[in-house]
């Protein structure tokens, strides 16, 4: 129920994913009368669908930690309990991103020798693609933190994209003594790691050039480079988009929804 565009985007996209994907069933967690106003062609999917109705849409201004004190009757709570009581495979959301790793902790845990969850971007390069993590989950992390969250990265590009991930550590400077005391303890972990292919280290300005499959690094550090590199990547449309005609400019967007879908 949340998020910036609310049911009618949510459900839109849930709708489109049931027409795409005819293996697919969901559960819609909200409040049932916006759920099926946002969506007048649900019947369509009879049987493949079921509403779970709940009074409360837990806000992206709400702060993420109250959610586990009054937020147990909201879509999102009930989202993760579905899912924790083995209902569904799966939660897709978007809503508050804190409240939601909250959440994952506080019902689902983490695994066995695993301390902390991370959130993982896909960011085109000139390759195919590849994964950024930590990009906003845990502004610090400890080098063993790191080494887990390249591990986690290694496995999920494994299944993703059917290939024997490289592995990269972001750094100021692609040297083998650059970085700080923590960056170089991570790097002598992973280089030591034999279930990743650590390929060294990766500046910033060379993430999507192709080098590595998955690209470490702690949330603060991945949140400011993704925004940074929307920012830019938005500032560059703006600015073609102001010089060219129209039908040049459908062009344009066209690619742009390529790189961000």
């Amino acid at each position: 129920m949340g998020g910036e565009g609310g049911p009618s985007t949510t459900v839109a996209a849930t709708l489109l994913a049931l027409q795409q994907n005819p293996m697919l069933s969901v559960i819609l967690v909200g409040d049932e009368r916006e759920i099926r106003s946002s969506a007048p062609t649900l019947e369509a999917f009879s049987g493949r669908y079921d509403i779970v109705h709940t009074p409360k849409t837990f806000l992206d201004t709400d702060k993420p930690a109250s959610i586990l004190r009054s937020g147990r009757d909201s879509s999102l709570y009930r989202c993760v309990e579905i899912h924790q009581q083995g209902q569904a495979s799966a939660v897709v959301s978007a809503g508050n991103t804190g409240a939601l790793l909250l959440l994952g902790r506080h019902l689902l845990k983490t695994v066995e020798g695993v301390e902390l969850p991370a959130i993982v971007a896909t960011l085109p390069d000139i390759n195919s693609k590849a994964l950024l993590l930590d990009v906003g989950a845990n502004l610090a992390c400890s080098p063993r933190q790191l080494e887990q969250f390249a591990i986690m990265g290694s496995v999920l590009a494994q299944k993703q994209f059917g290939c024997a991930p490289r592995v990269a550590l972001l750094n100021v400077g692609a040297e083998e003594y650059k970085g700080t005391a923590d960056v170089q303890e991570t790097a002598r972990l992973l280089e030591t790691q034999e279930t990743i292919n650590f390929s060294g280290f990766v500046e910033a300005n060379a993430v999507f050039e192709g080098h590595a499959e998955v690209i470490v690094c702690d949330g603060f550090v991945g949140n400011v480079m993704i925004k940074a590199s929307a920012g830019a990547v938005n500032a560059l449309i703006s600015q073609i988009i102001s010089n060219i005609t129209v039908s040049e400019e459908a062009s344009i967007r066209a690619v742009y929804s390529r790189l961000n879908p």
